[in-house]
């Protein structure tokens, strides 16, 4: 079932668990269903498991509950492969409510700044480590650099910040030197800044975000998947769904859609006959989903999240589903998916 994870010299599990559950995300979720989502994670797929967690979620909650029910659990170091985003730093709650993405996170005891540096990425690593207690990230990267670059004021700003990006990828690679963890990369919402850091950093592996699904992949991205593929750069994908809309959710990348709404329309379109040619080949949307965000070589592995425990051995499926013939022309026929994909027939 594990895959070789580029040039790593890793191997992963086909789907990566999410874990911003963990972390009251959107919603206090109860410590019983976080310990036995942790469960469903060692018990879904053969050891190692895979993990993705972040400073950022819960302002370190994720990563809190996520060494406490692994140690529960007696769960050796070796049976988990866990990957920590960097970047947010657990800090003393001072408002009523987070100052960090406001109205994300639920019930917290504390809030996060962030800390993109090369030695702000240090002191993440760090305290994200003492939160997970008695186990190490194997994979760290830094945390969303698309989001941080975006919030520049000005170019003299925007260049102060890619050098504070690039202070912090030192760091990690010494890390990586020293032994303390085992592969450098980075996962980002913006195809193009995985691109322009790859061009000016050795990174390990990516993980890609809303960027390379089944609705939406340029081939100016296809290209450059190949090209990660070729120089053993291992791939994550994640956001395939597109926040849920291509699944029947209401939201789309994180705002609400509407079908009264004319520049939504073709969104909307596009679902419905994505869902009738499922149907017609008792294909569910979500296997279509992952199944064609999996199909470029070189991808290793999906990031899947949920909350609900019942779930995750359906998500695991998912990554081993198998699509029926007819299916990937019937999408090509629709111009559903583009013509000149190459990797589904």
């Amino acid at each position: 079932m594990h895959r070789q994870f580029g040039s790593t010299g890793l191997r992963i599990p086909p789907v990566v668990f999410g874990t911003s559950c963990l972390g009251n995300l959107y919603d206090i979720v109860p410590d019983a269903t976080k310990s036995s989502l942790v469960s469903e994670y060692i018990r879904s797929v053969p050891s190692p498991a895979a993990v993705d967690s972040a400073g950022k979620y819960g302002a370190g909650l994720a990563l809190e509950v996520l060494g406490r029910e692994l140690a529960a659990r007696n769960v050796s170091p070796d049976d988990v492969l866990i990957s920590n985003k960097l970047g947010w730093y657990r800090v003393p709650l001072t408002n009523a409510e987070p100052t960090f993405e406001p109205g994300a996170w639920k019930g917290l005891m504390f809030d996060a700044e962030q800390r993109i540096s090369a030695d702000g990425i240090i002191q993440c690593y760090e305290q994200g480590c003492r939160l997970l207690g008695n186990y190490r990230p194997s994979l760290v990267s830094v945390h969303d650099p698309d989001e941080y670059l975006a919030a520049a004021l000005d170019e003299k700003d925007k260049q102060r910040r890619w050098n504070d990006i690039l202070g912090a990828y030192r760091s990690l690679f010494e890390l990586k030197k020293q032994g303390k963890v085992n592969a450098v990369g980075i996962g980002s919402k913006d195809w193009k800044v995985i691109r322009s850091l790859t061009d000016a950093v050795p990174l390990d592996w990516v993980m890609f975000a809303v960027s390379f699904t089944i609705l939406e992949h340029p081939k100016e991205l296809i290209a450059f998947i190949a090209g990660l593929h070729a120089r053993g750069i291992g791939m994550i994908n994640s956001a395939v769904f597109h926040a849920g809309f291509l699944t029947g959710g209401k939201y789309f990348d994180y705002r609400v859609l509407s079908p009264n709404d004319p520049n939504d329309a073709a969104l909307f379109s596009w679902r419905e006959k994505f869902n009738t040619i499922c149907t017609r080949f008792g294909v569910t949307p979500a296997a279509a989903c992952v199944q064609f965000a999996m199909s470029a070589p070189g991808i290793a592995s999906i990031a899947l999240n949920t909350g609900n425990p019942k779930r995750v051995a359906e998500n695991v499926s998912l990554a081993t589903a198998s699509i029926p013939d007819g299916f990937w022309k019937s999408m090509k026929e629709e111009r559903l998916i583009d013509r000149d994909y190459p990797y589904v027939e």
